[in-house]
Protein backbone atom coordinates (compact mmCIF):
# COMPACT_ATOMS: atom_id res chain seq x y z
CA UNK A 1 0.00 0.00 0.00
CA UNK A 2 1.52 3.45 -0.78
CA UNK A 3 2.42 6.12 1.70
CA UNK A 4 -0.59 8.29 0.71
CA UNK A 5 -2.98 5.47 0.98
CA UNK A 6 -1.89 5.04 4.53
CA UNK A 7 -1.57 8.27 5.22
CA UNK A 8 -5.38 8.57 3.80
CA UNK A 9 -6.85 5.52 5.91
CA UNK A 10 -5.03 7.40 8.84
CA UNK A 11 -7.03 10.64 8.05
CA UNK A 12 -9.85 8.65 8.12
CA UNK A 13 -9.44 6.64 11.00
CA UNK A 14 -8.17 9.97 12.87
CA UNK A 15 -11.41 11.84 11.44
CA UNK A 16 -13.87 8.85 12.92
CA UNK A 17 -11.90 9.11 16.17
CA UNK A 18 -12.26 13.03 16.81
CA UNK A 19 -15.32 13.73 14.89
CA UNK A 20 -14.09 16.46 12.91
CA UNK A 21 -11.86 16.54 9.70
CA UNK A 22 -8.31 15.51 10.35
CA UNK A 23 -7.29 18.85 9.35
CA UNK A 24 -8.53 20.07 12.74
CA UNK A 25 -6.82 17.51 14.58
CA UNK A 26 -4.62 20.07 16.35
CA UNK A 27 -6.88 22.89 16.98
CA UNK A 28 -7.15 24.89 19.82
CA UNK A 29 -10.32 23.61 21.92
CA UNK A 30 -10.86 27.07 23.36
CA UNK A 31 -14.19 29.09 23.64
CA UNK A 32 -12.41 32.08 21.51
CA UNK A 33 -11.44 29.92 18.79
CA UNK A 34 -14.76 28.14 18.69
CA UNK A 35 -16.23 31.53 17.77
CA UNK A 36 -13.60 32.36 15.47
CA UNK A 37 -14.68 29.35 13.57
CA UNK A 38 -18.20 29.49 13.73
CA UNK A 39 -18.32 32.87 12.58
CA UNK A 40 -15.99 32.04 9.92
CA UNK A 41 -18.18 29.15 8.48
CA UNK A 42 -21.22 31.35 9.02
CA UNK A 43 -19.97 33.86 7.05
CA UNK A 44 -19.04 31.16 4.55
CA UNK A 45 -22.20 29.30 3.68
CA UNK A 46 -24.18 32.80 3.65
CA UNK A 47 -21.76 33.38 0.17
CA UNK A 48 -22.21 29.72 -1.01
CA UNK A 49 -26.34 30.48 -0.25
CA UNK A 50 -26.51 34.05 -1.53
CA UNK A 51 -24.65 33.67 -4.73
CA UNK A 52 -26.28 29.97 -5.34
CA UNK A 53 -22.61 28.74 -5.65
CA UNK A 54 -23.28 24.94 -4.56
CA UNK A 55 -25.09 22.54 -7.49
CA UNK A 56 -24.64 18.99 -5.83
CA UNK A 57 -22.50 16.49 -7.76
CA UNK A 58 -20.38 19.07 -9.27
CA UNK A 59 -16.37 18.96 -8.95
CA UNK A 60 -14.43 22.09 -7.67
CA UNK A 61 -10.90 23.09 -8.04
CA UNK A 62 -9.48 24.30 -4.78
CA UNK A 63 -6.64 26.77 -5.29
CA UNK A 64 -4.46 26.35 -2.51
CA UNK A 65 -1.24 28.92 -2.89
CA UNK A 66 -0.08 28.02 0.53
CA UNK A 67 -1.18 31.79 2.48
CA UNK A 68 -3.70 32.43 5.18
CA UNK A 69 -6.71 32.82 2.75
CA UNK A 70 -6.09 29.69 0.87
CA UNK A 71 -5.95 27.47 3.83
CA UNK A 72 -8.33 29.36 5.55
CA UNK A 73 -10.55 28.48 2.81
CA UNK A 74 -9.92 24.54 2.62
CA UNK A 75 -10.33 24.29 6.13
CA UNK A 76 -13.95 25.80 6.18
CA UNK A 77 -14.18 23.64 2.64
CA UNK A 78 -13.36 20.77 4.58
CA UNK A 79 -15.43 21.24 7.99
CA UNK A 80 -18.14 22.14 5.31
CA UNK A 81 -17.97 19.17 3.65
CA UNK A 82 -17.56 16.48 6.79
CA UNK A 83 -20.81 18.08 8.35
CA UNK A 84 -23.02 17.54 5.28
CA UNK A 85 -23.39 20.88 4.10
CA UNK A 86 -21.23 21.14 0.80
CA UNK A 87 -22.36 18.22 -1.47
CA UNK A 88 -19.24 18.64 -4.02
CA UNK A 89 -16.09 16.86 -5.26
CA UNK A 90 -13.14 18.68 -3.89
CA UNK A 91 -9.36 18.35 -5.76
CA UNK A 92 -6.96 20.91 -4.50
CA UNK A 93 -4.73 22.29 -6.40
CA UNK A 94 -0.96 24.06 -5.91
CA UNK A 95 0.63 25.53 -9.14
CA UNK A 96 4.51 25.96 -8.69
CA UNK A 97 5.21 28.57 -11.16
CA UNK A 98 9.02 28.23 -10.53
CA UNK A 99 9.58 31.43 -8.09
CA UNK A 100 13.04 31.16 -6.66
CA UNK A 101 13.19 29.04 -3.53
CA UNK A 102 10.01 27.83 -3.40
CA UNK A 103 9.79 25.25 -0.94
CA UNK A 104 8.10 22.50 -2.98
CA UNK A 105 7.83 19.24 -0.28
CA UNK A 106 4.92 21.65 2.04
CA UNK A 107 2.11 21.17 0.34
CA UNK A 108 2.33 17.61 -0.84
CA UNK A 109 3.43 16.60 2.30
CA UNK A 110 0.61 18.46 3.99
CA UNK A 111 -2.17 17.63 1.97
CA UNK A 112 -0.94 13.79 1.58
CA UNK A 113 -0.36 13.68 5.68
CA UNK A 114 -4.39 14.56 5.41
CA UNK A 115 -5.41 12.15 2.80
CA UNK A 116 -6.94 15.35 0.89
CA UNK A 117 -7.23 15.13 -3.06
CA UNK A 118 -4.55 17.19 -4.47
CA UNK A 119 -2.78 17.86 -7.80
CA UNK A 120 0.51 20.05 -7.58
CA UNK A 121 1.67 21.30 -11.27
CA UNK A 122 4.65 22.65 -12.51
CA UNK A 123 4.75 25.35 -14.33
CA UNK A 124 7.67 27.91 -14.64
CA UNK A 125 5.56 31.07 -15.40
CA UNK A 126 8.18 33.10 -12.99
CA UNK A 127 11.16 33.05 -16.39
CA UNK A 128 8.06 34.23 -18.27
CA UNK A 129 7.42 37.26 -15.84
CA UNK A 130 10.65 38.29 -15.66
CA UNK A 131 11.83 38.11 -19.44
CA UNK A 132 8.94 40.07 -20.05
CA UNK A 133 9.07 42.78 -17.39
CA UNK A 134 11.80 45.30 -16.67
CA UNK A 135 14.09 45.12 -13.04
CA UNK A 136 12.16 46.75 -10.52
CA UNK A 137 8.46 46.35 -12.22
CA UNK A 138 5.77 44.71 -10.36
CA UNK A 139 5.07 41.36 -11.13
CA UNK A 140 1.71 40.49 -9.64
CA UNK A 141 -0.38 41.42 -12.65
CA UNK A 142 1.38 39.35 -15.07
CA UNK A 143 1.76 36.71 -12.72
CA UNK A 144 -1.99 36.16 -11.74
CA UNK A 145 -2.92 36.10 -15.38
CA UNK A 146 -0.52 33.41 -16.43
CA UNK A 147 -1.55 31.62 -12.68
CA UNK A 148 -5.53 31.43 -13.96
CA UNK A 149 -4.57 30.67 -17.50
CA UNK A 150 -2.98 27.58 -15.72
CA UNK A 151 -5.39 26.40 -13.32
CA UNK A 152 -8.60 27.07 -16.05
CA UNK A 153 -6.77 24.64 -17.66
CA UNK A 154 -6.13 22.28 -14.83
CA UNK A 155 -9.83 22.70 -14.04
CA UNK A 156 -10.95 21.24 -17.52
CA UNK A 157 -8.24 18.42 -17.42
CA UNK A 158 -9.80 17.59 -14.24
CA UNK A 159 -13.45 17.77 -14.88
CA UNK A 160 -13.97 20.57 -12.75
CA UNK A 161 -16.97 22.65 -13.76
CA UNK A 162 -15.09 25.45 -10.89
CA UNK A 163 -12.15 27.51 -9.84
CA UNK A 164 -12.55 28.17 -6.07
CA UNK A 165 -9.85 31.29 -5.01
CA UNK A 166 -9.52 32.78 -1.22
CA UNK A 167 -10.20 36.12 -2.19
CA UNK A 168 -12.13 37.73 1.18
CA UNK A 169 -14.32 41.16 2.46
CA UNK A 170 -10.53 43.53 2.27
CA UNK A 171 -9.63 42.09 -0.98
CA UNK A 172 -12.73 43.21 -2.70
CA UNK A 173 -12.91 46.44 -1.02
CA UNK A 174 -9.33 47.07 -1.41
CA UNK A 175 -10.56 46.30 -5.28
CA UNK A 176 -13.38 48.41 -5.09
CA UNK A 177 -11.45 51.30 -3.89
CA UNK A 178 -8.72 50.84 -6.48
CA UNK A 179 -11.53 51.02 -9.36
CA UNK A 180 -12.89 53.82 -7.96
CA UNK A 181 -9.54 56.01 -7.59
CA UNK A 182 -8.02 54.55 -10.46
CA UNK A 183 -10.49 53.46 -13.17
CA UNK A 184 -13.25 55.94 -12.37
CA UNK A 185 -15.71 52.97 -12.35
CA UNK A 186 -17.54 51.28 -9.80
CA UNK A 187 -16.56 47.46 -9.51
CA UNK A 188 -15.29 44.99 -7.27
CA UNK A 189 -14.49 41.44 -6.83
CA UNK A 190 -17.26 39.80 -7.50
CA UNK A 191 -18.35 36.34 -5.34
CA UNK A 192 -19.19 34.31 -8.70
CA UNK A 193 -18.00 34.86 -12.25
CA UNK A 194 -17.87 33.03 -15.72
CA UNK A 195 -14.89 32.64 -17.18
CA UNK A 196 -14.35 34.25 -21.19
CA UNK A 197 -14.53 30.60 -22.29
CA UNK A 198 -17.85 29.81 -20.36
CA UNK A 199 -17.03 26.67 -19.05
CA UNK A 200 -15.35 27.29 -15.35
CA UNK A 201 -16.89 29.72 -13.04
CA UNK A 202 -14.76 31.34 -10.39
CA UNK A 203 -15.93 31.10 -6.87
CA UNK A 204 -14.79 33.23 -4.10
CA UNK A 205 -16.62 31.87 -0.75
CA UNK A 206 -15.00 33.52 1.60
CA UNK A 207 -16.06 37.41 -0.01
CA UNK A 208 -17.90 37.61 3.67
CA UNK A 209 -14.63 36.86 5.79
CA UNK A 210 -12.58 39.24 7.10
CA UNK A 211 -8.95 39.31 6.85
CA UNK A 212 -8.18 39.87 10.47
CA UNK A 213 -10.44 36.60 11.16
CA UNK A 214 -8.44 34.57 8.59
CA UNK A 215 -5.13 35.42 10.32
CA UNK A 216 -6.05 34.51 13.74
CA UNK A 217 -7.48 31.51 12.28
CA UNK A 218 -4.40 30.46 10.52
CA UNK A 219 -2.44 31.21 13.51
CA UNK A 220 -4.26 29.09 15.49
CA UNK A 221 -4.23 26.44 13.35
CA UNK A 222 -0.57 26.59 12.73
CA UNK A 223 -0.83 26.00 8.98
CA UNK A 224 2.66 25.58 7.19
CA UNK A 225 2.48 29.18 5.82
CA UNK A 226 4.59 29.95 2.31
CA UNK A 227 5.20 33.40 2.15
CA UNK A 228 4.43 35.62 -0.61
CA UNK A 229 7.82 37.13 -1.24
CA UNK A 230 9.39 34.38 -2.70
CA UNK A 231 9.24 36.17 -6.39
CA UNK A 232 10.46 39.57 -4.71
CA UNK A 233 6.85 41.03 -4.19
CA UNK A 234 7.45 44.51 -4.29
CA UNK A 235 6.06 47.31 -1.28
CA UNK A 236 3.96 50.71 -2.44
CA UNK A 237 1.07 48.92 -4.49
CA UNK A 238 -1.79 50.61 -5.25
CA UNK A 239 -3.22 47.60 -2.92
CA UNK A 240 -1.24 48.42 -0.27
CA UNK A 241 -2.34 52.28 -0.49
CA UNK A 242 -5.73 50.36 -0.18
CA UNK A 243 -5.07 48.18 2.45
CA UNK A 244 -3.68 50.95 4.56
CA UNK A 245 -6.80 53.23 4.18
CA UNK A 246 -9.37 51.25 5.07
CA UNK A 247 -7.02 50.10 7.96
CA UNK A 248 -7.13 53.83 8.85
CA UNK A 249 -10.94 53.86 8.48
CA UNK A 250 -11.89 50.76 10.84
CA UNK A 251 -9.42 52.17 13.10
CA UNK A 252 -11.12 54.94 13.63
CA UNK A 253 -14.50 54.06 13.26
CA UNK A 254 -14.82 49.87 13.92
CA UNK A 255 -17.62 47.91 11.99
CA UNK A 256 -17.20 50.39 8.33
CA UNK A 257 -16.15 47.62 7.06
CA UNK A 258 -18.88 45.30 7.49
CA UNK A 259 -21.09 48.03 6.39
CA UNK A 260 -19.15 49.08 2.91
CA UNK A 261 -19.05 44.76 2.01
CA UNK A 262 -23.04 45.21 2.93
CA UNK A 263 -23.35 48.21 0.32
CA UNK A 264 -21.66 46.55 -2.25
CA UNK A 265 -24.94 44.16 -2.23
CA UNK A 266 -27.30 47.05 -1.83
CA UNK A 267 -26.99 49.36 -4.90
CA UNK A 268 -29.78 51.38 -5.34
CA UNK A 269 -29.41 52.27 -9.28
CA UNK A 270 -32.18 55.36 -9.72
CA UNK A 271 -29.63 57.23 -7.42
CA UNK A 272 -26.04 56.16 -9.46
CA UNK A 273 -25.54 58.19 -12.15
CA UNK A 274 -24.97 55.22 -14.77
CA UNK A 275 -27.97 55.93 -18.00
CA UNK A 276 -27.13 51.73 -18.50
CA UNK A 277 -28.88 50.83 -15.42
CA UNK A 278 -31.48 53.38 -15.17
CA UNK A 279 -33.55 55.13 -17.11
CA UNK A 280 -33.49 58.34 -16.33
CA UNK A 281 -34.75 59.84 -20.00
CA UNK A 282 -37.62 57.95 -19.26
CA UNK A 283 -38.79 59.51 -16.01
CA UNK A 284 -40.83 62.62 -18.18
CA UNK A 285 -42.48 59.72 -19.56
CA UNK A 286 -43.41 58.48 -16.10
CA UNK A 287 -43.98 61.23 -14.75
CA UNK A 288 -46.47 62.62 -17.74
CA UNK A 289 -48.18 59.22 -17.90
CA UNK A 290 -47.60 59.43 -21.54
Amino acid sequence: MSAVMDAAHQAEADEAESGAHPIFAGAPRSVEFNKLRKRLIRNTREALDRFAMVRAGEKWLVALSGGKDSYGMLALLLDLKWRGLLPVELLVCNLDQGQPNFPKHILPEFLGGLGIPHRIEYKDTYSIVTDKLPAGATYCSLCSRLRRGNLYRIAREEGCTALVLGHHRDDSLETFFMNLFHGGKLAAMPPRLLNDEGDIEVLRPLIYCAEDDLQRFSDAMAFPIIPCDLCGSQDGLERNAMKAMLADIEKRMPGRKDVMIRALGNVNPSHMLDPKLFDFAGLFERRTGL
